[in-house]
């Protein structure tokens, strides 16, 4: 079993632990413990029951440190006992953890963090990035979200609205590189969208639809494909008929949010034949209603570069001069436009200085191979 496969079964393991009575910190540690027991141990010897495995060392492991001293003081009232060995019940607990870790207790921020740490199973690494901040900044976070939680009863679960957020992020880190990230959040949606009858959640099922159905396309053999250059024949027709009536449904509503706003941008792209055919003018109409839901930077970034589809490169880099330039992908972005406005030297320059400011190997080798390309010119 490859580490990809032991990370798969840790939100179930979390989950019976937590189902047993554990609070979730103590449990999330427990977890750790074994899964590190496991990397040393199944190489050698791996188990006929791998999740049963995991859940009776990491059950042991939380009973090992809730007998500490420390840990009997904070428990005085309450009574462990091991079940008794035997075959556990398939259950996915996955969803529901979810919700926990939205505890009204944390900040919406922290949650996010600690549900991606903690039941996404990404590394702090993988987390701050998401974020856009230093490494440790992420690692201070999800260590106060953990002591935050470590005496609360979960009786409380959190909002939609902040399990939407985690998926989202989980969906994203797994468009950028884990193709297994991204279906979980599909398939997590999917049972979210089933649960609750909430037009953002249809929004957000919708856009991981119309995004995932791209998948094939995204890469070529000298890496990323930029969306106009995308072989349109290798879309998945059928994910993008499902996101476009999901989508249809819950816009029929008439209660807009910032994830159904996203589901039409990426459908108006998926129902254009050709990068040409793309009703631009309509994209731009959508990221002003995304930019009131949201007040996004990152939004009107993105609509600068819409609004130079639609009215020209210049009325598109007047839309980016009202965007923070420290903003990440400002460079790429105003590269671009240059680029389109036939300023080549400023366009060559520009994405020399967005290659290094990528944090993604794969979009820093494109933005390096835009800059030698109109060099070479």
């Amino acid at each position: 079993m490859d580490f990809s496969q032991l990370r798969g079964l840790t939100p179930g393991v979390l989950g019976i632990l937590v189902r047993r009575g554990a609070d979730f910190a103590a449990a999330e540690d427990a977890v750790q413990d074994a899964l590190l027991e496991a990397v040393r141990s199944w190489p050698a010897d791996p188990p006929r029951d791998p999740r049963g495995w995991l859940v009776t060392v990491a059950w042991r492991k939380f009973l090992d440190a809730a007998r500490s001293e420390t840990a009997r003081r904070r428990r005085e009232d309450a009574v462990f006992e091991e079940p008794a060995p035997g075959e556990v019940p398939a259950a996915d607990d996955t969803l529901r953890l979810y919700f926990l870790c939205a505890h009204p207790s944390l900040s919406a921020a922290s949650a996010v963090a600690l549900t991606l740490r903690a039941v996404g199973g990404l590394t702090t690494r993988q987390i701050a990035a998401a974020y856009l901040v230093p490494e440790a900044t992420m690692a201070q976070r999800i260590s106060r979200a953990k002591r935050t939680v470590a005496d609360v009863r979960f009786d409380r679960p959190g909002d939609v609205a902040t399990v939407l957020r985690v998926l989202y992020l989980v969906f994203n880190e797994g468009y950028s590189g884990d193709v297994d990230l991204a279906s979980e959040a599909i398939r997590l949606t999917r049972q979210l969208f089933v649960a609750f009858d909430h037009p953002e959640v249809a929004g957000l099922l919708a856009l991981m639809l119309l995004h995932h159905a791209r998948r094939a396309s995204r890469t070529g053999p000298d890496g990323l494909v930029p969306l106009a250059e995308q072989d349109r024949s290798r879309w998945n027709t059928t994910m993008i008929a499902e996101g476009i009536a999901v989508l249809q449904a819950a816009l029929a509503r008439d209660r807009l949010g910032e994830f159904q706003a996203q589901a039409a941008i990426a459908a108006l792209h998926a129902d254009a034949r050709t990068a040409a055919e793309t009703d631009w003018v309509q994209i731009v109409e959508w990221y002003d209603e995304l930019a009131r839901l949201t007040d996004s930077p990152v939004v009107l970034l993105n609509r600068a570069v819409a609004v130079g589809e639609a009215d020209g490169p210049r009325a598109g880099l007047a839309a980016l001069s009202t965007v923070d330039p420290s903003l990440p992908r400002h460079a790429a972005v105003a590269a671009y436009l240059h680029e389109r406005d036939g300023d080549l030297a400023t366009a060559a320059r520009l994405y020399a200085e967005a290659a290094e400011l990528a944090t993604n190997l794969a979009e820093r080798h494109h933005l390096t191979r835009q800059a030698a390309r109109l060099n070479a010119r």
